[in-house]
């Protein structure tokens, strides 16, 4: 289903937020019982870091792409985006000039600029990426091009990048990683708190119309 209101958007997010939840509350609900072997909880604690991970990654793929669907759908002219989508616009005209010596390759840069922005933008399907791999770094990258804010994150980058990405490519690369219980659970309520605040960034950046330039 094509994303074009508010109210496609939030269900949108509120569906994929719905089943992320009940997987990741299923293998909680695992890791806190007491009836399994030593060996049974090391090999539940090691998968539940996978899946908090994939969870995470993959909820933030989802949720950018379809605001990047949202704001495509309005068709609006590029005048009339805010610089960070007109920038994501702009990305294969600038990635061609950057890519060569040639002064005349900037030619079509200046042209858009002088002549284009009054057509509508043509913004790509599915251009955020995480990489598979989805750091502190990625993560400010993503942030930004949709245009919000990063400072939340900003004091859990050790957790993104050691705590959880680290962990997850240490136990994918068949290396023995293991973390206790209680920091499983705290881990597992630090990942759904970053997925409800993407999830009410994104709601919140389409509501104010920060997509257009002229929202405030």
């Amino acid at each position: 289903m094509s994303i074009r209101t508010d109210e496609q958007l939030t269900d949108k997010l509120a569906e994929e937020i719905v089943w992320r939840k009940k997987e990741l509350s299923a293998i909680k609900s695992l890791i806190e019982r007491n009836d399994f072997s030593p060996q049974k909880q090391r090999v539940l604690l090691r998968s539940g870091i996978c899946i908090l991970y994939s969870h995470w990654e993959g909820f933030v793929k989802l949720a950018a792409n379809s605001y990047l669907e949202y704001v495509r759908l309005k068709k609006l002219k590029y005048k009339e985006l805010s610089s960070n989508f007109l920038a994501l616009a702009m990305k294969q005209k600038l990635n061609e000039a950057k890519e060569t010596n040639k002064p005349s390759l900037y030619i079509p840069v200046c042209n858009f600029f002088l002549s284009e922005l009054e057509e509508k933008a043509r913004l790509p399907k599915d251009e955020i990426s995480t990489a598979s791999n989805l750091s502190s770094k990625i993560l400010q990258e993503i942030t930004q091009i949709l245009g919000l804010d990063f400072s939340f994150y900003s004091s859990k980058e050790v957790l993104i990048d050691k705590q959880l990405l680290g962990a997850r490519n240490t136990i994918a690369h068949g290396n023995y990683s293991l973390t206790d219980r209680k920091k499983y659970i705290e881990l597992h309520k630090e990942v759904i708190g970053m997925i409800e605040k993407f999830r009410e960034q994104i709601e919140d950046a389409a509501k104010q119309q920060k997509f257009k330039r002229d929202s405030s």
